[in-house]
């Protein structure tokens, strides 16, 4: 009776110790699939790190660009404004009548107000052509797509439904 214990014991510690090898492999197998996906998530990161700042470098230089562009419309205006001044004077200066001094009047309220209009056309033109660029940058699919996931078919287990009609059937027809 002794050596029968013996041997129990023998193979339930052989049974134990496998069950805990086996336990240890398995940990260590999810601790190495853990690393591999995670270092994977972390190349990803990468990718969109690098896309983020260079999408923010091209932002800058279309915001760089559309305010170059203000600064110069608005060197434009203030010399137009300037030369359209500078001609008013010259023109009061040769005015012989008021009656000619009243038209030539109406003559450059005329044309300041069609160069406001011009001038709000073209900074709207800055702007929007800004605001498209801009889009295209926030609006563009990333530069390297994501590696296609391999898809996995399996074939279609019954389900708890297609069971009970199996089975209904089988009572219908007298039997299995």
């Amino acid at each position: 009776m002794h050596a029968g214990m013996s041997e129990f014991l023998d193979e339930q510690k052989k049974g134990l110790a496998e069950l805990i090898e086996n336990f240890r492999k398995a940990r260590v197998a999810a601790a190495r699939k853990a690393a591999i996906e995670s270092a994977t998530r972390i190349k990803a990161l990468n990718a969109r790190v690098r896309d983020l700042a260079r999408s923010g470098v091209k932002l800058t230089g279309i915001s760089q660009g559309a305010a170059q562009s203000l600064i110069e419309l608005q060197s434009d205006i203030v010399t137009a404004a300037l030369t359209d001044a500078a001609a008013q004077l010259q023109r009061i200066a040769d005015t012989a009548s008021v009656r000619d001094l009243a038209r030539d009047q109406a003559e450059v309220l005329q044309a300041a107000r069609q160069r406001i209009v011009d001038d709000i056309a073209r900074a709207m033109k800055i702007l929007k052509g800004a605001a498209r660029e801009a889009r295209g940058v926030v609006e563009r699919p990333p530069a390297r797509p994501a590696a296609p996931k391999k898809v996995v078919r399996r074939s279609a287990k019954p389900t708890a439904r297609r069971k009970v009609r199996k089975t209904a059937r089988r009572g219908r027809r007298g039997g299995a």
